[in-house]
């Protein structure tokens, strides 16, 4: 179920052209304010230019460089009224599919006619990935994108991915959201990352964001703000900024299932309500488990991992995480918590290579 989220109906699916009664209404609308339309200009992100009151999509070019191009999926949609310009980019992680279809729903369900601002919707940021079918690594430079912002227009092509989703996208916008859905490895606990940088405004503007997005679990990320320069993750690029912006999580293992999808849309609408662009009010979760101090822990070694707990679990500290194994199955290292909390997610399928996570912890705000 997706709540309040329009759903078509009987007589929608009669209409011959939606969209051509949807242009319809739009022109209309233009007729009767005039003043208001003068007001809103095309918005254009490449070369993909949507007029007021309108949708257009196509794809953000990657040139060649020192390795192989891509292209990335986008729509603008830009609507008939003022508010302000939301960006949310899916697809970081290519395996981690949820919010990749729930912004194809909403693609599909938003009329721009009845839209206040402009949505940009980044499809699939990283589209090597989505192809390749690999976990937070590029098949091409081996590069992980959420640790490759601001990016380099001379770099690798996650660089470059990186610094086209930063100077076109995410410098374009006013408000940001990193919609992830934990990866074809991690059994995940469906959460939002909320940042916090120490300034009044901005933190309040990101609270009002994790919220709004209707999950019960929002982890405090307590990390001040670094040089823009180096911002690693696309949320620390926004916020370096000045932009508020958060990382959503809604999936997990690789899975598109609509329980899963259905949650990235729901989380969606509701962001949309919250920033007054379409009308209506989120559905607020009204028992958040807030959460701080979150630790990944890494493996110590290349093998195989066992875990001993689910996504979701409560763990003492010292509590066993799961066993690491040789190829043979020997043992090689206990993984235990390094304090008492929740356990957002552990690495559900077995491979893992030295460095990777195996699990992330997080302490219980006690409010």
């Amino acid at each position: 179920m997706v709540g309040a989220i329009p759903e078509v109906t009987s007589h929608e699916m009669m209409c011959p052209n939606r969209y051509a009664v949807a242009a319809l209404i739009a022109l209309l609308w233009t007729i009767a304010n005039p003043m208001q339309a003068q007001q809103r200009d095309a918005f254009r992100v490449g070369s993909i230019e949507a007029p007021a009151g309108q949708m257009a999509s196509g794809f953000l070019e990657i040139p060649a460089g020192v390795d192989e191009g891509t292209e990335i999926p986008v729509t603008v949609m830009n609507g008939a009224r003022p508010g302000p310009v939301l960006a949310l980019i899916a697809g970081t992680h290519g395996y981690e599919y949820p919010p990749i279809t729930a912004l194809q729903r909403v693609r599909r369900q938003l009329e721009p006619v009845e839209l206040a601002g402009t949505v940009i919707m980044v499809h699939v940021a990283n589209v090597p990935s989505f192809l390749g079918r690999t976990i937070y690594y590029s098949p091409i430079d081996g590069k992980n994108l959420n640790r490759a912002y601001p990016g380099r227009p001379d770099g690798t092509v996650s660089e470059r991915i990186a610094h086209t989703i930063t100077t076109q996208i995410i410098e374009r916008a006013d408000y940001v959201v990193d919609l992830h859905g934990g990866d074809g490895n991690e059994a995940l606990r469906p959460y939002v990352y909320m940042p916090v940088t120490g300034e009044a405004e901005l933190d309040a503007a990101v609270r009002g964001m994790a919220v709004a997005f209707g999950v019960d679990h929002i982890v405090i990320d307590e990390g001040r703000l670094v040089d823009p320069t180096r911002s690693v993750y696309t949320d620390q690029t926004a916020l370096t900024r000045g932009i508020p912006a958060i990382t959503t999580e809604t999936g997990q293992l690789g899975s598109n299932d609509d329980h899963w999808v259905d949650m990235a849309e729901r989380g969606i609408w509701n962001l949309l309500r919250h920033l007054e662009m379409v009308a209506g009010k989120p559905e607020i979760e009204t028992a958040i488990v807030w959460l701080t101090d979150y630790q990944v822990i890494p493996s110590p070694a290349t093998g195989m991992f066992q875990p001993s707990v689910r996504d979701g679990y409560a763990v003492a500290e010292d509590g066993l995480l799961g066993v690491l194994v040789d190829f043979f199955g020997d043992p090689i290292s206990d993984i235990r918590a390094p304090f008492s909390g929740i356990v957002n997610y552990v690495l559900g399928t077995p491979p893992v290579s030295e460095g990777e996570p195996l699990a992330m912890v997080s302490r219980i705000v006690e409010r």
